[in-house]
């Protein structure tokens, strides 16, 4: 009989690297949740044909971007984004002016950088790091004690 084997536990939060490529996360994760909330509060603030969809999408984009700002369920987040673009890319939708996306160009890198980020993680400038990060564990020594 074959021995049951064990599932390895696969975590959300893989690595928190900290200097150069913590500051090149914090970057990416910047880029994308400025675009996202800029965007997103052009949805918001059209008024001229105010839809359900624009006013979610709108909220959702907000609300996403400032969660990739503070690193807050990095993985997660930056997955929904890049599902939130690629859903917008195949929808069609009338758009304010100034459209939440400018060109499928935009769209593009939204998505490829959202999943690069949901591969590598939130790094160690994050509030990911700071709720899931690395722990020291200290262990005091046992103290022996005999009988007489």
């Amino acid at each position: 009989m074959e021995p049951a084997r064990r599932g390895e536990l696969q975590r959300l939060f893989s690595t928190f690297p900290g200097s150069w490529p913590g500051i090149g996360l914090l970057l990416l994760r910047a880029m994308v949740g400025f675009i996202l909330i800029g965007r997103g509060l052009v949805f918001l603030n059209d008024w001229s044909n105010p839809r359900a969809v624009m006013l979610v999408a709108g909220a959702l984009a907000v609300t996403s971007g400032f969660c990739l700002l503070g690193g807050f369920l990095t993985p997660l987040t930056s997955v929904l984004v890049a599902l939130g673009g690629l859903g917008f890319a195949f929808y069609s939708f009338a758009v304010p002016a100034l459209y939440l996306f400018d060109s499928k160009l935009l769209i593009v890198n939204v998505i490829v950088i959202s999943i690069a980020i949901a591969l590598l993680g939130p790094g160690a400038y994050s509030l990911d790091a700071r709720m899931f990060g690395r722990r020291e564990i200290s262990i005091p020594h046992a103290s022996r004690q005999t009988k007489s």
